[in-house]
């Protein structure tokens, strides 16, 4: 064929294919249960825009307030509105902003009066192996002291980056969710699963050593088992090392139970030990083990992989209310919504959803009156819209239900959304290496800067705390924060 042939094809395939970009429907042709799309000619010839870059998107202060902080006179409005203009600012329930005071109160006091004030973490795959909560425990400690890695599973069926577990013997695995592991009837415990000795059982638990493990986390002096006992005798004993010289067994103490229900162990050593062996006996089922290390604040990592935060009303309340009690609980953080976000289409479905963590959130406030209560909502997701990777339809909505829900059953709310830049972030956050390619899970270095912006958020609520009590006498307005 002669070129200027060739040519003419080209020029006859480019001049088709342009026609069929302008006249094509933008919201494209159904066939079947598919749908044809095709380009429009501005994207054809301009491309796709570019994104702002990740700095732009973690931009904690708008220029817009410059000018506005700039006018108050009255400091610790000054401090609130610059809180109120971070991307990373708590709603609170009737824009209340003295709500997390009583909660920083008890956080001061823990360390003078030899207590662990603990913060249950609860969520999805998102926390899996002490992602997140590693960060705002490291925070938290270094603010009030404490030490440890929190709360434990007997069996850790994920590994944790904190510490090192391995358990032996008699014993069941029982949990509320999941389609692997038999129920309870209830019976589960404040982790939402507990695991039934009937016999004789074992425990190895070994601080992780990695140099990303905070100290604090490498080291424990205080040990309590938590269980709900059946009837007849329940034995159990802790053995560990003083010191990495001797061998683990050196010490050791037993404690016995012979009445049914809900009770603990409590072991307190003399030294803080980086591992210990737990050997238990009798029929029981164990809900935790809590391995800290001075008094402070203990941070506990509690992930339910695909769970959508609707596991608390399927836990008994006398026997959540009775386990709650063992423990000096300060704050409950529920994390939740990812796992139903692509399943939320329409209004009707979201606020359904929104109702049922309603129901949840009265639940935990119900078994643990004293608790500060923080539902944090999912982060952003990516799915293909009109062949192209954005934000699921409805997050806004989403966002927006969980959030009014929340505040309305009397919890605080916290969006990772709005944290890591809201509409389309998710992208962006992949192309920098701080999420997977699913356009769901953040990655190691994502989850990371995640949990130190978490922690951020509660640091800036603690130092207008602070700021507060040095300036009683200035009134600022109401602290709503409108995400």
């Amino acid at each position: 064929m002669k070129s200027s042939r060739v040519l003419l094809v080209l020029c006859a395939t480019v001049a088709l294919l342009a026609a069929l970009c302008c006249v094509f429907p933008e919201e494209g042709i159904a066939v079947g249960n598919a749908t044809l799309r095709f380009p429009s000619l501005y994207k054809v010839l301009v491309g796709k825009e570019k994104g702002p870059s990740l700095e732009e998107i973690l931009a904690q202060k708008h220029a817009e307030y410059e000018v506005e902080l700039q006018g108050f006179n009255d400091s610790v409005r000054y401090f609130q509105t610059q809180i109120d203009s971070s991307n990373l600012a708590f709603s609170l329930p009737d824009g209340d902003w003295t709500f997390f005071d009583t909660l920083f109160a008890r956080m001061e006091q823990a360390a003078a009066q030899g207590v662990q004030l603990r913060v249950l973490h609860y969520g999805d795959s998102q926390i899996e192996m002490d992602r997140m909560s590693a960060q705002l425990r490291t925070h938290l400690q270094a603010l009030f002291g404490g030490g440890g890695p929190g709360m434990l599973p007997f069996v850790q069926n994920i590994p944790s980056s904190t510490v090192w577990q391995n358990a032996a013997g008699a014993f069941t695995q029982q949990s509320s969710y999941g389609g692997d592991l038999p129920r309870a009837n209830g019976n589960y415990g404040p982790r939402a699963q507990c695991c039934h000795v009937s016999g004789i059982a074992t425990l190895n638990i070994n601080a992780s050593q990695h140099h990303t493990v905070d100290e604090r986390a490498k080291h424990f002096s205080r040990v309590k088992l938590l269980f709900c006992n059946r009837p007849g005798p329940l034995q159990a004993s802790l053995a560990c090392a003083r010191t990495k010289y001797d061998t683990l067994g050196v010490v050791q103490w037993t404690q016995q139970c012979e009445e049914a229900g809900v009770h603990a162990f409590e072991w307190v050593i003399d030294s803080s030990v980086s591992s210990l062996k737990l050997t238990v006996q009798g029929d029981a089922d164990l809900y935790a083990v809590l391995v800290d290390d001075m008094s402070g604040v203990a941070v506990d990592n509690i992930p339910l992989r695909g769970c959508s935060g609707q596991q608390f009303c399927m836990i008994d309340a006398t026997q959540l209310s009775a386990a709650y009690r063992q423990m000096d609980v300060g704050l409950i953080i529920m994390q939740f919504g990812g796992n139903s976000v692509p399943y939320l289409k329409g209004q009707r479905n979201i606020e359904t959803y929104a109702a049922s963590i309603g129901r949840q959130i009265d639940r935990v406030r119900q078994c643990c009156p004293k608790a500060t209560v923080l539902f944090v909502g999912p982060s952003d997701m990516s799915t293909m819209v009109a062949g192209e990777l954005q934000s699921y339809p409805a997050m806004e909505n989403i966002i927006d239900a969980l959030r009014d829900t929340a505040n309305a059953h009397g919890a605080a709310y916290w969006s990772i959304y709005h944290a890591m830049g809201g509409r389309n972030s998710m992208v962006t956050w992949a192309s920098n290496g701080l999420a997977g390619t699913d356009y769901i899970h953040f990655s190691n270095k994502g989850v990371e800067l995640m949990g130190n912006r978490f922690a951020q958020a509660f640091e800036q609520m603690y130092d207008l705390y602070c700021f507060r009590k040095h300036a009683p006498t200035e009134q600022p307005d109401s602290l709503y924060y409108d995400l």
